[in-house]
């Protein structure tokens, strides 16, 4: 049987291939039927996801360049290290915030402090930052900026003048600023020193040092990427985290803000970032809000104050809160969604389906009367198989849409390890095709998939926790995923990659660098280029032809994945569709499936945009590649 199957494919193997030394030119068809067109793709398909994980938002879009900056790891103060000889404690008499604040208390006028290495700068980049303080009489403050080892007069001391600001409790801000202009290459690690000097006690409320082109706290550099990202809607704050999170805990001054052992994840949750920093970045890249709320250790009143300070007046109690800090208008909020992964035991609050049926119906309900006016759209948790059938039936009157996630790893072959992201796309599809079959409670009802996580989640962390690093391969995965997505776009509502940085992301940071994956390009590439209404596609495989035609039905996009070794030609029968013979091309290929890009490292996959005449002729597709093509439609 084994032997026969292996003549059998390569008899396939030489139907179709023209062998010239090592290589093979595939001739491979493709047939568009343009009298077939499927509902217009939602561009919320673009979505993306982010969480307060690893180096997601800290570390990758918030600016921030000092770990625990409010001291909550203490007495051992990780990463700070102490200095000098002062008596030290952690004390939560008189704390500035969290739990416990650094007190010293000096007998003699040595310098004592704490400094933070690790710390990587540019040269001839501007700084800023500043400290929380209470002094006693007579001490002074310095901030020294210590680049490489401190030698050859590489230590820069900035001598702390009169507090820019004080506060009730007796602590005071003082401000500091510098140009990175000693250090010996481009970019250079050093060190954060703040030093006291003089008798008496001290106490250091907290310390913040940011890049001085920081946009509103976020970092310039991801942001500029996530604008050519162009993700029409952002989900938030999680993912596991949201079932633990108190939003109270992110909104006010940040300073004062409580930082908080990471209640899902690793880590300190320094609420910086909270629901204004995120409405906030939500303005800065144009993009549409989601917010999930708690309903694991979270209740429904808490869940309405929230939506409360999201969409109310600013005279209701909540909008007087937002007001004060800074937000008189309402948000308008419209997307929400009900809990995070309800079924899974590795959810805070979790459990059993009936449970959650309940408590989704409970907040939906309270959602609706609270907020009459605004066209909520509300989405509950999903998974497919006994869950999803109690919850399609038990909810169906309180939700507007349901979340599916997906992951998948790795596989050695490369058209199995790319075919797992639409296979799981149509698995999860066809089940809810039969849900709307066979349960009656869903008749006359169009409760559409929000697939608010997905991706390949597999190999070494090399961007901090779950910073997964992805290749060439896992981008042509990403490829025929929203293809999948565009031949569903009938009951596809939403997707959201996740996680958009650093965490199993889209665009990966170092320090001072940030730089698109192999998936995001993709990503970018069909968001910016690729049509909204979907033609049918029959195509030979392994590759995955997808086309639809834009808005103004003046172009066809017409995209294929390569997932081969091989280049490949296409004949296509576009059914009577009269083209020019002429169109753009954007490709994503590179000869190792394993290429990557690194934000340290410069772009060594990115798309190429060419013009190509004679089309009529075929179209030629690299080998492992994305090709994607806009070719006019002739009235």
């Amino acid at each position: 049987m084994k032997q026969a199957l292996l003549v059998l494919s390569l008899t396939l193997f030489l139907a179709f291939s023209v062998v010239s030394g090592n290589a093979a030119e595939v001739k491979a068809k493709a047939s568009v039927d343009p009298a077939q067109v499927g509902e217009p793709i939602s561009p919320f398909i673009y979505g993306q996801f982010i969480e307060h994980l690893g180096r997601c938002i800290y570390g990758g879009i918030w600016s921030e360049m000092l770990q625990d900056r409010k001291f909550y790891d203490a007495p051992a103060l990780e990463p700070w290290e102490l200095v000098g000889e002062a008596t030290f404690t952690h004390e939560r008499d008189g704390k500035f915030v969290g739990k416990a604040s650094p007190k010293w208390i000096s007998e003699n006028d040595d310098v004592f402090g704490v400094r933070q290495g690790n710390l990587e700068f540019v040269k001839g980049r501007e700084y800023v930052g500043y400290l929380w303080a209470k002094t006693a009489e007579g001490q002074k403050i310095c901030v020294n900026m210590i680049f490489g080892n401190g030698q050859d007069g590489k230590t820069l001391k900035i001598e702390l003048g009169a507090p820019t600001q004080t506060a009730e409790d007796g602590y005071a801000r003082y401000a500091f600023s510098f140009k990175a202009d000693a250090l010996s290459a481009d970019k250079e690690f050093g060190s954060l020193a703040v030093n006291f000097k003089g008798k008496g006690e001290t106490r250091l409320g907290c310390v913040s040092l940011m890049p001085a082109d920081n946009i509103d706290g976020m970092r310039r550099d991801t942001l500029e990427l996530l604008k050519q990202l162009n993700s029409p809607i952002y989900r938030w704050p999680g993912g596991n985290f949201v079932s633990g999170y108190n939003w109270k805990d992110g909104v006010g001054d940040r300073d004062r803000r409580p930082p908080r052992k990471n209640p899902a994840w690793q880590g300190i949750e320094h609420n910086d970032f909270g629901f204004d920093e995120f409405m906030l970045f939500c303005r800065l890249i144009n993009t549409e809000p989601l917010v999930a709320v708690n309903t694991g250790a979270g209740q429904v009143d808490s869940a309405l104050e929230e939506l409360e300070y999201a969409n109310g007046a600013a005279d209701s109690p909540q909008g007087k809160i937002r007001a004060a800090n800074g937000r008189q208008e309402p948000y308008g909020v419209t997307h929400w969604c009900i809990g995070n992964e309800m079924f899974g035991n590795w959810q805070i609050g979790h459990m059993a389906t009936d449970k959650y049926a309940l408590k989704n119906n409970e907040f939906v309900d309270a959602f609706r009367k609270f907020d009459p006016d605004t066209k909520l759209t509300l989405i509950a948790v999903g998974a497919v198989g006994a869950w999803d059938e109690l919850i399609m039936r038990q909810c169906a009157d309180h939700m507007d849409w349901i979340s599916e996630h997906f992951y998948v790893q790795e596989r050695p072959d490369l058209v199995q390890h790319v075919e797992q992201v639409p296979n799981a796309i149509r698995r999860i599809a066809n089940a809810h095709r039969k849900y709307r079959a066979e349960f009656p409670e869903l008749e006359g009802k169009d409760i559409k998939i929000a697939m608010d996580e997905w991706n390949y989640w597999y190999g070494p962390h090399v961007f901090g926790e779950l910073g997964t690093r992805y290749f060439l391969r896992d981008a042509l995965g990403i490829a025929e995923g929203l293809h999948e997505y565009y031949r569903n776009s009938d009951i596809f509502a939403m997707a959201n990659y996740a996680q958009t940085v650093n965490v199993i992301g889209a665009i990966k940071t170092s320090q001072t660098s940030a730089e698109f994956e192999t998936t995001g390009l993709v990503l970018m590439l069909y968001r910016q280029q690729y049509g909204v209404n979907p033609l049918k596609v029959e195509a030979d495989r392994p590759y995955d032809v997808a086309a639809a035609t834009t808005e103004d039905g003046k172009t066809l996009t017409l995209a294929i994945v390569n997932p081969t070794a091989d280049q490949a030609t296409f004949d296509v029968n576009f059914n009577g569709l009269k083209l020019a013979d002429t169109a753009e091309r954007f490709e994503i290929a590179d000869s190792d499936q394993r290429a990557y890009n690194d934000p340290d490292a410069g772009r060594r996959v990115d798309i190429v945009k060419s013009t190509v005449d004679g089309i009529a002729g075929g179209l030629t597709v690299a080998p492992q590649s994305v090709t994607l093509y806009r070719i006019a439609i002739e009235q």
